[in-house]
């Protein structure tokens, strides 16, 4: 073949290439925005540097400044048993990075006036007011106290219910023996099943007094189910999914959606150890707005845009400005035990506001940023940030579900504000 032939086979190549996986944003090269080629080239050495030593299978990631891409790539690969390659539109069980999507779609609410921050969460599911504080004793026992105030609305979004999950490593609660791991619930039973059974549990502590990360956003999404009288995955593919284009945002994947599911190596790199993450290949019975959505990379950066822009993307309005300046804002009160960096080591310096960590303070953190920057986490390896004084949102996707999630999450975050220059 000649070389212009060759060449012209080249750009065919990636046309179909890039129709199959249109930029979630409009693209822009580095220089434009304020980054470094040079620097942004450190993330691809970083990844090759993981992938070729077999600590993660493969990634995606997505970084966007004013609005527009400066990188968008996938590394390694999707199924490292099958060696399929990492493809830009790989589907990632988001675990966590479910619950800031989840707290949008009641928001929505919120603003229809049909869902206020300080309604009582016993008004729509009348076994809260049941719920007893445990207090443990000295003999190992527990005490149960009545609850000195009753559970709002508000305390699910920030995490103060008193609700908790089970067998985290950030806990040395006994009443964590008490309660199941994240996602348990929605494998087992119904929304109704889930409320049913986390109301007969203890509450750790009492409500608005203490930030404990655990079930709260999954009762929010029970709670968005009564009001809207939906289903929380229908009700965010007409209000949120759709209208911002995040066609692959779903709680239950399609056979079609499944061929591009990123997977973990069967064993943990650091440990050896089996690992899994089980929603792969387990279908959930109700949709858990704590732990259970999917999505590419290039749907969530979409959502992080979105709300970087004060609820809007594309002219499709999902929430208004003052209601975006709120969710990211502190809501953990001086009276509030501020436990984030408990959850997330290098969080230190954040607060936490409407399903996300808020960053507070300049220093404290072992990653660089500004006050005001929002982020969450999935345990299955994703992670998202905005940073809205650098008009910057970043996405990660890879399938690690093991302590190295931890890692990749800081390296990245060094690695992206290393390679601005303006």
């Amino acid at each position: 073949m000649k070389p212009f032939m060759m060449m012209a086979a080249a750009v065919v190549a990636g046309i179909a290439a890039n129709a199959a996986n249109a930029a979630p944003l409009p693209e822009a090269k580095p220089d434009d925005v304020g980054f470094s080629q040079q620097g942004l080239a450190r993330l691809d050495d970083f990844f090759a540097r993981e992938i070729a030593a077999k600590r993660v299978p493969g990634a995606v990631v997505a970084i966007a400044r004013d609005g527009k891409l400066v990188q968008y790539k996938a590394y390694g690969q999707l199924d490292p048993t099958k060696g399929t390659p990492m493809p830009l539109d790989a589907v990632f069980a988001l675990a966590s990075m479910t619950k800031p999507m989840a707290a949008v779609a009641a928001l929505t609410l919120m603003e229809q006036g049909r869902l206020p921050l300080q309604a009582k969460l016993a008004d729509y599911y009348p076994g809260f007011a049941e719920m007893k504080v445990g207090v443990p004793q000295a003999d190992g026992s527990l005490r149960l106290d009545a609850q000195a105030s009753p559970i709002f609305i508000h305390d699910l979004y920030r995490h103060t219910s008193g609700l908790m999950y089970g067998g985290r490593p950030d806990s040395s609660s006994p009443i964590a023996r008490q309660y199941p791991d994240g996602t348990a619930p929605a494998i087992e039973g119904d929304t109704q099943a889930f409320i049913d059974r986390i109301t007969k549990l203890p509450l750790a502590h009492q409500p608005a007094t203490v930030f404990e990360y655990g079930f709260s956003i999954d009762v929010l999404g029970a709670v968005v189910e009564k009001v809207s009288e939906l289903r929380l995955g229908d009700y965010l593919t007409g209000n949120v999914w759709q209208p911002l284009g995040m066609k692959d945002a779903t709680f239950r994947p399609t056979e079609a959606q499944r061929a591009r599911l990123a997977r973990p190596f069967p064993n943990d790199p650091l440990t050896g150890k089996p690992q899994a993450i089980k929603l792969l290949d387990t279908p959930t019975k109700f949709d858990c707005g704590g732990a259970c959505a999917f999505a590419t990379v290039g749907d969530y950066v979409r959502f992080g845009q979105m709300l970087l822009n004060g609820g809007e993307l594309d002219g499709q309005r999902i929430l208004g400005p003052k209601t975006v300046h709120h969710m990211i804002s502190n809501h953990l009160g001086p009276d509030i035990k501020n436990n984030v960096a408990n959850v997330e080591p290098h969080r230190g310096g954040f607060s936490f506001g409407l399903s996300v960590a808020v960053r507070t303070s300049e220093g404290l953190s072992s990653v660089p940023g500004n006050p005001g920057e929002f982020t969450w986490n999935g345990a299955y390896g994703t992670q998202f940030f905005c940073d809205p004084k650098e008009r910057l949102v970043v996405v990660v996707g890879t399938a690690a579900p093991g302590e190295l999630r931890k890692y990749y999450r800081e390296q990245v975050q060094d690695i992206v504000y290393g390679a601005m220059v303006r």
